[in-house]
């Protein structure tokens, strides 16, 4: 690994490559810290406001946690002259989404107990929110976690966040060895400041000497934005590739894992209005043998912390580094850091995403059931008439009784893993008894997905979550009366343009806009290599329906043989396929 990561590299690098400006405040607010400490226990004192103050709202962030309120009430309290009903969402650290039965009971209890909607929230980073967290209780939600062998280190904020990895891998030896690269990811690009443990834990602060060098990696203020890692094992993009700002793609000979072709700069958020922004997939670096794998996730982070922008936070993910400097002179670095050359990247294809449901068996003889969960919404759904849908009572039953682990996975569903043959009816029955296993359930359904947004997040510009589940009920009509009864859209709804749901990765992708209000993108494709175009803007719910209608009336009649829609629009010139998503992505 190379020796000196830890600074600017190259006169080159500080004279060009380098942004020259005011830095944005968020990096006084790194440098001034503390390593990620800030005033946050001092806050946490403060009983006379339920937030944080503005810098140490920030810094919960690499914490795990947001700053919330509820929305629904927001105005209210403003009559009544009250500040927001402030809370906090957690975001746990999951690599590879893997959680055992009994850290799934305690979750389960504290949602119960501490929380404000009483759901655990599977999210699209593979892995659990909770949602509503009061102050007085902060503290003791990270210590619930410590005692299960958890924590939120580093989900959120300008940090490596929680690692992805393809779904399910006990289901084979390569998909054994991914996850274990993806743990050691993971840990490897963690932040090194004890502030988490310090704040949350109780422990001692250990004094260090002056010249101690605290972040080896990450550095003194951190990376310029959010960072994300994954590793995927084709020929199923289930973790969404090009959504990530680092994939390693699992290379195998015989089943054997012996190196990944390393995808660097995929990134989804933009901002509305702001041509400066866009989508981009990731590009293709080449192709590295196993041992070199942590020595080339560190260049990459530390390439990226050295050169990009600090100056505006809106062009500061590693997608705008690689257009702003160029491809070949970011890979280059990375090659001169990790001390390595990049071979010619080996052949593979993604064919589909999302998740296989149902039961699959495993090398060991064991069982894995993968359960469909709505919005990843986890919650004993009720009515006027009383529980309808008793999800997370079920879950916790199944928990009790599970001799394996669960995984969730990054299209917000869990995975039963490790069921022994003779447990198979048992686990089955409990998921049908409680409404997680429904056979019912359509093909559009399963490949819908939509972001949190109202009540809780901030950013949210329209529904997503409770606008999905109606809007699904509509597609599916619409899909029957076309007769496309059993076809399905990739389908994906986010309050604001920041990308959470990965709707610039659907084959129809609704971006919240306003209220009732979304940009409409069309053209994806079912292996996500490709963004989708903007084809309608500021459309209400009911253009949306006209729209789709329309559009799945062209497609039933005209599409070729097993055509995907996505395909089918741009075959069609309904919308322009976007191959390089800054020349292309804005028409002009």
């Amino acid at each position: 690994m190379s020796k000196d990561t830890n600074t600017p590299e190259t006169t080159q690098a500080k004279s060009v490559l380098i942004v020259e400006g005011k830095l944005s405040d968020n990096e006084r607010m790194k440098a001034e810290s503390n390593f990620l400490r800030g005033t946050i226990t001092t806050d946490l004192q403060n009983r006379m406001t339920g937030g944080f103050t503005s810098d140490n709202s920030q810094l919960i962030r690499t914490h795990g946690m947001y700053q919330q309120d509820d929305r629904d009430i927001r105005a209210e309290r403003q009559k009544q002259k009250l500040e927001p009903l402030h809370n906090v969402m957690l975001r746990a650290r999951l690599p590879g989404g893997i959680i055992t039965p009994k850290q799934w009971l305690g979750i389960d209890k504290f949602a119960d107990d501490y929380t404000s909607y009483g759901s655990i929230r599977l999210t699209t980073r593979q892995t659990f929110q909770f949602h509503g967290v009061l102050k007085p209780d902060i503290k003791l939600m990270h210590q619930t976690l410590n005692s299960i062998g958890l924590d939120s280190i580093a989900t959120a904020g300008d940090v490596n966040r929680n690692v992805l990895c393809t779904s399910n891998p006990v289901e084979s030896q390569l998909h054994q060895e991914a996850y274990q690269w993806a743990t050691k990811l993971s840990e490897h690009l963690l932040p090194k400041t004890r502030a988490y443990a310090e704040i949350w834990l109780d422990e001692e602060k250990v004094e260090t000497t002056e010249d101690a060098v605290i972040e080896p990696i990450l550095g003194s203020t951190y990376l310029p934005r959010k960072f994300k890692t994954t590793v995927v094992i084709p020929p199923n993009n289930d973790i969404d590739v090009h959504a990530n700002d680092l994939n390693f793609v699992a290379i195998s000979d015989n089943g054997k894992l012996i190196g990944f072709n390393v995808l660097v700069g995929g990134g989804l958020a933009m901002t509305h209005g702001d041509k400066a922004t866009y989508p981009r997939c990731a590009d293709d670096f080449g192709f590295i043998s196993l041992e070199h794998t942590l020595a080339v996730a560190e260049a990459v982070v530390t390439t990226q912390r050295d050169w990009g922008n600090r100056v505006n936070r809106k062009n500061a993910k590693t997608k705008y580094t690689l257009d702003r400097v160029g491809i070949d002179t970011f890979k280059a670095e990375v090659e001169r850091r990790a001390g390595i050359e990049f071979s010619e990247s080996r052949a593979y294809e993604f064919t589909h995403r999302g998740d296989s449901f149902g039961w699959v068996a495993g090398i060991d003889g064991k069982h894995h059931l993968t359960l469909f969960i709505e919005n990843g919404r986890i919650l004993d759904f009720s009515n006027n008439n009383g529980v309808i849908k008793p999800l997370k009572t079920g879950m916790a039953k199944i928990a009790a009784v599970h001799q394996g682990d669960f995984r969730i996975t990054a299209n917000q569903n869990v995975i039963i893993a490790g069921v022994a043959e003779a447990d198979k009816n048992a686990i089955e029955q409990l998921a049908r008894e409680h409404g997680l296993l429904n056979d019912t359930t359509s093909n559009q359904r399963k490949s819908s997905m939509a972001c949190v947004a109202f009540p809780t997040c901030p950013l949210a510009m329209a529904e997503a979550e409770r606008y999905l589940p109606k809007l699904v009920d509509d597609v599916e009509a619409i899909l029957a009366k076309n007769d496309l009864e059993g076809e399905s859209i990739i389908l994906r709804v986010t309050g604001c343009p920041n990308g959470c749901g990965r709707a610039m990765l659907a084959e129809i992708g609704l971006v919240g806009k306003g209220p009732g209000k979304y940009n409409m993108y069309l053209g994806s494709d079912l292996a996500g290599s490709r963004v989708p175009k903007l084809y309608q803007e500021n459309v209400d719910e009911a253009g949306v329906l006209t729209e789709i209608d329309a559009l799945t009336q062209r497609w039933s009649k005209e599409r070729q043989q097993g055509e995907a829609f996505g395909d089918f629009v741009v075959r069609v010139g309904i919308v322009e396929q976007v191959k390089i998503s800054v020349r292309d992505f804005y028409d002009d």
